[in-house]
């Protein structure tokens, strides 16, 4: 029986298990960096820059 598992499902488990343990070290920050390359190459990347950049836009607009 071959167990297939997503780099991004991976490195999104290690990362909430990073963030989740308030690891501060090499390793974690390894960690991070690889989840959001790979989540960057998926179809999450979309969603995820406009949400960003709708929450930019906002605090702009708060400030004037």
């Amino acid at each position: 029986m071959v167990l297939d598992i997503s780099a991004v499902l991976l490195f999104g488990a290690a990362s909430a298990f990073a963030v989740r343990t308030r690891s501060a070290n090499v390793g974690a920050a390894l960690v991070l960096f690889l989840f959001g390359f790979f989540a960057a190459g998926t179809g999450a990347y979309g969603p995820i820059h406009h949400l960003v950049q709708a929450f930019a836009d906002a605090l702009s607009t708060l400030g004037k």
